[in-house]
């Protein structure tokens, strides 16, 4: 692999939510550009196996079973990584859950939390651990996701429109704070894509998928890879005067 192409060679990146969709586009794409890897999610079965493609390849890749959730387990990943590799150089928070589609009124108490537990404070638990191991080690870059969902509001989904926000307010909240650490924060708003969750969305509502695709001004959903991409990008040193910002990788979306 040249030096050209290897965007993250030699380093040691954290990926969340890898097990399906971005997060395991984005371990493909991030190994692909040079980086060791660690991956968390909460399916095992996934990621050994995932794990087990990367390690085919030649490509250097761990994983541990974990729900950002709780704060125990995402402190549990940020030291696995650290004892494994001696440090943590990017890190992509992408777990994120969905939410059935009801008007706020009739969305429960459960259902609320559940989507803020996960998209938010998940979030909140991985920048507390991460940022903690790169101030031991020098600095590094992190990318949170959030949605299109946190610069725009759309209807019957108030608890995730509510999480995203929160996510890009972390974002920028956590880049101020530790811009001259070395450590840049920055957060991806991704539009329609395609994977496990919008698929079977999908299929449960066919209507809902056209009416998605007539909102692209490029009449298409995003391939994982595309968003994938943009996270390998802001991780390594290529962006490295990025900081605090919510790039839109939405096809247009947010430009209507």
């Amino acid at each position: 692999m040249s030096s050209e192409t290897a965007m993250l060679s030699g380093k040691v990146a954290l990926i969340t939510g890898a097990s399906s969709g971005i997060g395991a586009a984005a371990a493909r794409v991030f190994t692909r550009q040079g980086a060791t890897v660690v991956l968390a999610a909460r399916r095992e079965d996934r990621l050994r196996e995932l794990a087990g493609e990367l390690r085919d390849k030649g490509a250097t890749a761990a994983f541990v079973t974990a729900d950002v959730s709780d704060p125990a387990d995402v402190r549990a990943v940020v030291e696995f990584t650290v004892a494994e590799y001696g440090r943590l150089d990017a890190a992509f928070n992408n777990a994120g859950v969905g939410i059935d589609k009801k008007p706020l009124h009739l969305t429960d108490d459960a259902d609320y939390r559940r989507v803020m537990d996960v998209n938010a404070t998940g979030v909140w638990n991985c920048l507390r651990h991460e940022i903690a191991a790169m101030l031991a080690g020098g600095g590094g870059s992190i990318v949170n996701t959030s949605s299109v969902g946190g610069l725009v509001a759309t209807s019957v989904a108030a608890p995730y429109i509510a999480a995203k926000h929160a996510v890009i307010g972390l974002t920028k909240a956590a880049a101020v704070e530790y811009a001259g650490h070395g450590i840049r924060v920055n957060a991806l708003a991704p539009g329609l894509t395609r994977s496990e969750m919008v698929d079977q969305w999908f299929t449960l509502h066919p209507e809902a998928e056209q009416h998605a695709l007539r909102s692209a001004p490029q009449g298409r959903a995003a391939d994982p890879e595309e968003v994938a991409q943009a996270a390998a990008w802001l991780c390594s040193d290529h962006a490295s005067f990025v900081t605090g910002t919510t790039l839109a990788v939405d096809g247009g979306r947010t430009a209507w």
